[in-house]
Order: structure tokens, then C-alpha cells, then sequence
């Protein structure tokens, strides 16, 4: 034991750590940077660049470490290219490493759910932005075990650069062994020294995975503060003057811009008095002969539709008519063959000359034209906080100050009824509180048009009312002009202006949604009231 511990602090033994360490941190380092490059090759969307980075993760990680270190060492100065044993080691281990870290971080991010990235192009989020709020957040997360395990690997690897005589811990194992035959010992030792290390890995990991750990209290988790998502930073823009601004009272008549707010009422007078003052409003949005194929199937085929600010358009059709393609088109969030769209009279997407917008320019697009967007599945940012969820974009995309964008999600929170919950995480909420966070960080930079595909759709029964109450307070005080996906037919005749019913892709009716609900003309119209009548209590005429 006395000889064990006598080698275990060793001068000789221990400078050999200062080696491995050094290789290992080369590798690691290089390795990041490669996989970095390599990953970003892999997920752009310019084949040639995903071709020469499959072939490269192929060659490297095909062949042995040791042939790829002893190439480095000897075959590089052939062409003028010398290294020192360190510097050779530790370019075989960054282009060894470099496959397998960039396929941790494709994996990373091909893992994160397809809806945040929706939610955030429909946010008027950049990719760069995107990628560095959303993506990696969530990302690197589910990365650090799989980080942890290679550092694990890498430590253990660069004991091959023993091969090319870096005078690392196992080959000076190997000579103070050969000169005292001590074998036993002298390995023991250095093998211990090795677990030491790759404890000081595993030890890292753990605390950066609490660290990163958002179910755990604040206080424990201060080092996730320092984080590039979590920083915030100074921002001179100002809020938007209409963020202060106080919604209108219910059953008052109030001017946004020309458009005028009218209340909603039951009465047919009501209804018609309503109908008759949004027929002097202007187009919010236009559509015109839009055609989509997914392969051979038709989803919209010369679909027309004009929807005038500050009317509701209630969408109703059965499941595979086309209406969530629908509102996607009219973010831009679908790519469509054929036909036109209009917000507001600016053509979406596209550039004067006709050609389309780079994803960066139709982000800053969207968030300029203003269409909020609200999803079946909510697609809340998972790693942030309700207010987070609401204030973050604000201030991403729209460059509001930090006091002034959480002054206003705490304001949206409040009209909701969640202000409560403002710190509560994603997972933490029912879906019912889920959608009405979703709904409120839509409203939040006060969109000119708000979309709602089947809001209702992913909800227990019991969580239904709650939202539908939310978007009729919206539709009644806010004046938006709105299209609202729903199977929710009484919502829809006590909320909607006018009633389109979609089927295989195209307008089959359209009309006051009274009228619509209660007598429809057209026979798909007909049956498809009478199977949803049952849950609506909406009396149909025969």
C-alpha cells in the first residue's frame, strides 16, 4: 500500500496529467468547433455541403484514432504541415471527436418539437433568433449527458497518443514500469488518477444539468443565469404607445384606426346592424384562387376569401378540408403553388419583383404586418415561464425594453385570469391555462389580425369553456379581426360575423353566421351540421 501511494504522488506520474488534460482539452475544444461546422453542414438545406459533411463523419468515424494520430504525426509534415506530439495528438482527437459532437447536436435539435419552431417563425422570430432563444435552449439540455459521456471518451482516448510519444500519463506509466517492473502498482495508480478525472467530468455534468434543471428553485440554479437565453440586456427601444392603452369597455363603440369596433349582440337587429358597419371597413385580408398539393393530394384548390377589419371568420369544415393550411398560408408558415395573399393590402412573403423573401426578411415581415397565430397544440416555449413566453419575444423581436415587455405579458396574463401563474412553467399549467398563454402571447404585440386553429381541439371538455370564454372577450371588446378554425358551433354563432365552410380545399358556403348555422343551402353544409348539432344544442333548420 505504502509503495501504491507512493506512486499515486509521484512528481513524475502527476506532470503526466498535465498532458492528457491538455490533449484532452485540445480534442475536446477542436472537436466542437468541427462538430459545430459539421452539424451546420448537415442541417442546411445546400446538399453539396450535407454531402462533404456525411463523407467526412463517414472517413473519421471509420477509422482508428491511432491510424488518424500516427497520420497526423507523420504524414502531415510530408506536405509541410509540422506538429509538435501535443499539437498532432490533439488534431487526431478534434477530428475524431468532431463526427460524433456533431451528431450530439443534430440530435439536439432535430429533437426539439417541430411546433416551437412554428410558434416562433410565426412570432416574427429570425433562424438566428430562433435558433439561440428556442432551439438551443431546449437543446442543449437534452445534449449534456451525451456531451459528458464523449468528454468521458475523449479523456480515455488520449491515451493513445502515447503511440506518437506524448509524455502523457499512460506512457509514462509504461516507462516507470519498464524500469522498475512494478506493474501492478504503477497502473493502479495511474488508473485511479484516470477515475479521478473522468469524476471531475462526471461531477461537471451533474452540475450543469441541475444548473439547467428549470423544475428546481431559482436559488439552486444561478449558474443558468449567466446563460445567453437568460440575458436579457438594455434595450433603448421603447414600448409601443398601445401597450398602455386599456382594451375598450364591452358594449362601447370604439375607433381603431378607420375600423370601426362594433359590439356583438344576439338580437338579428344586432347582427345586422354589425354586419352593415364592417361592410365600411377595408380588407384585413385577401385571398385569391390559393392552391396547395401535398404530393397528389389537393388541400386548397382556388380558394377565394376576403375578410374585412375587425370581423369574425369562423372556419368550419371537416377534418381534412384545409383550414389549418389555410392559416398557415396566411402567416407564410406553408408554401403554396398557386394564388395570392394579402394582409392588409402588402403582399406577404414576397418581394416587389415577385420573388420570395430570405427567412430572415420574412421574419421581419411577419412581425411588421402583424398576424398572430394560435395553434391546436399551444406550442408554448417549454423552457420558459408564462410571463417568459410572453415578454421574451417582445423583446427579441420587437426590441421593447425587459421592464416595459414583462409590464405588458403581466397586463395580458391578468385579462386571462393567469397572472398567478406567471412563473409557473409550460408542463406545470392545465391545457386550458396553456392555450390562454398561447392566446395571450399572440395578443401581445397587438397583431392586425389574429388566427386560431381549433383552440379548443387538444382540451379535456371541461377546459373548453375557459378558452372559448377568452376569445369571445376578445371578439367582442377588441374589435380583432379574427379566423377562428373551430368545431365549436355555438361558440362559432354567438362569436363569428360570417360562417366559410370549407371542404376539399375550397369555399362550399359562406355567409351571416346565423343564417349559415341555422339554414344552410348547401347539402355537405347540411349533413355536416347535423352530425355536430348534437353537441352544439344549435337548432338546424330542416
Amino acid at each position: 500500500m505504502d509503495l501504491f501511494l507512493h506512486y499515486l504522488s509521484l512528481p513524475y506520474l502527476l506532470k503526466g496529467i498535465g498532458f492528457t488534460i491538455a490533449v484532452t482539452c485540445l480534442g475536446l475544444a477542436g472537436g466542437l468547433v468541427v462538430g459545430l461546422i459539421v452539424a451546420a453542414m448537415q442541417l442546411s438545406r445546400i446538399g453539396p455541403l450535407a454531402a462533404i459533411a456525411r463523407a467526412y463523419t463517414v472517413i473519421f468515424r471509420g477509422t482508428p484514432l491511432i491510424l488518424q494520430l500516427v497520420f497526423a504525426y507523420d504524414a502531415l509534415p510530408h506536405i509541410g504541415l509540422k506538429l509538435s506530439a501535443i499539437g498532432a495528438a490533439g488534431l487526431a482527437l478534434a477530428a475524431n471527436e468532431g463526427p460524433f459532437i456533431a451528431e450530439i447536436l443534430r440530435a439536439g435539435v432535430l429533437g426539439v418539437d417541430r411546433g416551437q419552431t412554428l410558434a416562433g417563425q410565426a412570432l416574427g422570430m429570425t433562424p438566428t433568433v430562433l435558433m439561440r432563444r428556442v432551439i438551443a435552449p431546449q437543446a442543449i439540455r437534452t445534449m449534456v449527458p451525451a456531451f459528458g459521456n464523449e468528454s468521458v471518451s475523449a479523456l480515455k482516448n488520449s491515451s493513445l497518443a502515447s503511440v506518437i510519444a506524448v509524455d502523457e500519463l499512460t506512457l509514462r506509466s509504461t516507462q516507470l514500469a519498464s524500469s522498475t517492473f512494478d506493474f501492478f502498482s504503477i497502473f493502479f495508480a495511474s488508473g485511479l488518477m484516470y477515475l479521478l478525472l473522468t469524476g471531475a467530468i462526471g461531477a461537471i455534468q451533474l452540475f450543469v444539468e441541475g444548473s439547467l434543471d428549470l423544475d428546481r428553485p431559482v436559488e439552486s440554479r444561478r449558474f443558468s443565469r449567466l446563460l445567453f437565453w437568460r440575458r436579457t440586456g438594455a434595450v433603448a427601444k421603447p414600448a409601443d404607445a398601445a401597450f398602455a392603452t386599456p382594451p375598450a369597455e364591452p358594449d362601447t363603440a370604439a375607433e381603431t384606426g378607420n375600423v370601426a369596433v362594433i359590439p356583438m349582440r344576439s338580437s338579428k337587429s344586432d347582427r345586422a346592424d354589425r354586419l352593415a358597419h364592417l361592410d365600411g371597413n377595408g380588407a384585413a385580408v385577401e385571398i385569391k384562387g390559393l392552391q396547395k398539393r401535398y404530393g397528389e393530394q389537393v388541400v386548397l384548390n382556388g380558394f377565394d376569401l376576403t375578410i374585412r377589419s375587425g370581423e369574425v371568420i369562423a372556419l368550419l369544415g371537416p377534418s381534412g378540408s384545409g383550414k389549418s393550411t389555410l392559416l398557415r398560408c396566411i402567416n407564410h408558415l406553408e408554401r403554396w403553388d398557386a394564388g395570392e395573399i394579402r394582409i392588409g393590402g402588402r403582399r406577404l412573403g414576397f418581394r416587389v419583383d415577385g420573388r420570395p423573401l430570405t427567412p430572415h426578411d420574412l421574419a421581419n415581415e411577419r412581425a411588421n404586418v402583424g398576424v398572430g397565430m394560435v395553434f391546436q397544440q399551444f406550442n408554448l416555449f417549454s423552457h420558459l415561464t408564462a410571463r417568459e413566453n410572453i415578454a421574451g419575444p417582445l423583446r427579441w423581436v420587437h426590441g421593447i425594453a425587459p421592464a416595459d415587455a414583462d409590464r405588458r405579458a403581466h397586463e395580458l396574463l391578468e385579462r386571462v385570469g393567469l397572472s398567478h401563474r406567471a412563473d409557473a412553467l409550460p408542463r406545470h399549467l392545465s391545457g386550458g391555462q396553456q392555450q390562454r398563454v398561447a392566446i395571450a402571447r399572440a395578443l401581445a404585440p397587438n397583431p392586425r389580425v389574429l388566427l386560431l386553429d381549433e383552440p379548443t381541439s387538444a382540451l379535456d371538455p371541461e377546459l373548453v369553456g375557459e378558452v372559448l370564454d377568452v376569445v369571445r372577450r376578445l371578439a367582442v371588446e377588441d374589435g380583432l379581426t379574427m379566423m377562428i378554425s373551430t368545431h365549436q358551433l355555438r361558440f362559432a354563432d354567438e362569436v363569428a360575423d360570417r360562417v366559410v365552410f370549407m371542404s376539399g380545399g375550397a369555399v362550399i358556403e359562406d355567409g351571416p353566421a346565423h343564417e349559415v348555422l341555422t339554414h344552410p343551402r348547401h347539402p355537405l353544409m347540411v349533413r355536416f351540421l347535423r352530425v355536430m348539432a348534437a353537441d352544439s344544442r344549435l337548432e338546424v333548420a330542416p
